[in-house]
């Protein structure tokens, strides 16, 4: 048959043997995803298969996922954003947007984010200093707390008696008492975004 169709036999075996390992791998990528109760994605169905043996990419798991129809029984975790106050305390605008410094360690911004680790939410606080936008300062944990703000301070290994400036924007981690304390015993002035403005803190905000 390959002689009168002009085929050359190895080309019908690669074929051949092509779509064999096609049904395979689609046949495994339907059983890991019903075997997990229809809750894998891509990422966790290539982790089953690579525990089988089986190479491949996401791309090409994404691809049979839709050709079956496989679809996650569960959407994805979203965010939910506490409700919290907001820190009130009378304090300047002392930045001003004045981002451009000249010296390190003059003025140092910061802000809380969350992140997913797993399937749970986690906080992480870093500190920058304008002179480079270099972070100086980290801390995570699972809590946003005035805690994991003198944490992150806490990692920072340049003297603070250089500090000139903090900024924060008016988050009620930072209306703290021990974070006041801390300011005042190395002269460091505070400094707040005004209410519902972003751009008072677009350093720390673009960080992230």
């Amino acid at each position: 048959m390959c002689r009168e169709l002009e085929v050359s036999r190895g080309a019908y075996y690669y074929e051949v043997k092509r779509k064999e390992s096609e049904a395979i791998l689609e046949k495994a990528v339907i059983e890991s995803f019903t075997n997990s109760r229809n809750s894998y994605g891509a990422r966790r169905i290539k982790d089953d298969l690579n525990d089988q043996g089986l190479i491949v990419s996401r791309r090409k798991i994404r691809r049979i996922m839709n050709k079956f129809n496989l679809i996650l029984r569960y959407t994805t975790l979203t965010f939910k954003p506490q409700v919290i106050n907001k820190n009130k305390q009378e304090i300047a605008n002392v930045l001003s947007r004045q981002f451009d410094r000249m010296l390190p360690m003059e003025v140092l911004v910061t802000d809380l984010t969350y992140v997913k680790v797993g399937q749970k939410w986690h906080y992480v606080c870093f500190i920058v200093d304008l002179f480079n936008r270099e972070i100086v300062g980290y801390s995570r944990g699972p809590n946003k707390s005035a805690d994991l703000v003198l944490q992150a301070i806490g990692t920072i290994e340049q003297p603070l008696d250089v500090v000139e400036i903090f900024h924060t924007d008016r988050g009620i981690e930072f209306d703290n008492q021990s974070i006041d304390k801390l300011l005042d015993v190395f002269q460091i002035k505070r400094s707040l975004s005004r209410p519902r403005c972003p751009y008072d803190n677009a350093v720390a905000e673009a960080t992230y």
